[in-house]
């Protein structure tokens, strides 16, 4: 609502302009069903303002007003990424100059003949004879995240990744093999699972600190080759990580997921966000402390790599 009163309201400026645009930062429509599973009203109000992009640019093509669309091919450093991801998700953004320069290139071209798009950053840099893109990365060399809404079999992802997820999962099973062949016993190989294997490494990393820091119970509920109820309680005492249900008492937050998906998010080769996103990763309870383990939770996969 806001980006359609806000279009109509500049209108009559618009109308007066030598060469009048209207962009909005938003994503290209697709109606795949991941795109708004577990984030409906987040997808709803992006694909609102494409939307008016939609319709706005058919209605003011013969007043030459041009309406269109922009963005990231990547995640962008922002406020809302480092609340929600912490440093290293940060490290793995592109900054905003990107969304600026490609923004200028597009508000520079005629209105008459430039309207109706649906803009990628990168892609519109490319098109201005680009081919380097390393001065826009927060960290130069690091990995860097796709984001949201931009389909694979429409966008390129493989140059901007380093493993795809079809490799994280083969890892994930090549772990809970390799954790299967060195048991001796059937109870062994379940105790040396990588589900276990991540939770025995982190039992090392929490103490009175970990628990001031965050002062919440998690329980997570496994499934699939390592099916399982953990919990994490960084509320009392120094701390403790058990499998079964919490003993002090109900959990603040109550995560959901598949055994690969967890040794993928704890071994840090997926980012919690873009698992919660993609609707791998279910999340019940109080958000403001499940934020708190998502900040923690880098520093204890940096303690937690060299033992699993």
């Amino acid at each position: 609502r806001g980006t359609y009163c806000t279009s109509q309201a500049c209108l009559p400026y618009l109308l007066n302009g030598q060469n009048p645009h209207i962009l909005n930062i938003s994503p290209p429509l697709s109606m795949k069903p991941h795109w708004f599973k577990n984030h409906v009203a987040y997808t709803m109000a992006k694909y609102g303002m494409s939307m008016c992009v939609l319709g706005m640019a058919e209605e003011l093509k013969s007043k030459n007003v041009a309406v269109n669309a922009l963005w990231p091919r990547t995640a962008i450093a922002t406020a809302a990424m480092a609340m929600l991801g912490g440093e290293d998700v940060m490290d793995q953004c592109r900054n905003v100059d990107i969304m600026a320069d490609a923004a200028y290139a597009i508000l520079t071209r005629s209105s008459h003949d430039n309207t109706g798009n649906f803009y990628v950053d990168e892609d519109v840099l490319r098109e201005c004879g680009m081919t380097e893109f390393g001065q826009y990365s927060i960290k130069p060399g690091a990995q860097l995240m796709p984001d949201f809404f931009l389909d694979d079999d429409t966008v390129d992802f493989q140059s901007i990744r380093s493993q795809d997820q079809k490799t994280q999962q083969r890892q994930a099973r090549d772990q809970a093999a390799d954790a299967q062949e060195e048991s001796s016993s059937s109870s062994e190989a379940a105790a040396s699972s990588p589900v276990a294997a991540v939770f025995d490494s982190l039992r090392s990393t929490i103490n009175e600190e970990t628990v001031s820091q965050v002062g919440g119970i998690f329980a997570f509920e496994i499934k699939g080759e390592s099916s399982a109820t953990w919990y994490v309680d960084l509320k009392n005492g120094a701390g403790s990580i058990g499998e079964g249900a919490p003993p002090s008492g109900d959990a603040d937050v109550t995560m959901k997921m598949s055994s690969d998906t967890f040794v993928s998010i704890f071994t840090g080769q997926t980012q919690t966000i873009k698992a919660y996103m993609m609707g791998k990763l279910k999340i019940k309870g109080n958000m403001g402390t499940a934020m708190k383990l998502e900040k923690l939770l880098n520093k204890l996969i940096k303690s937690s790599k060299s033992k699993l």
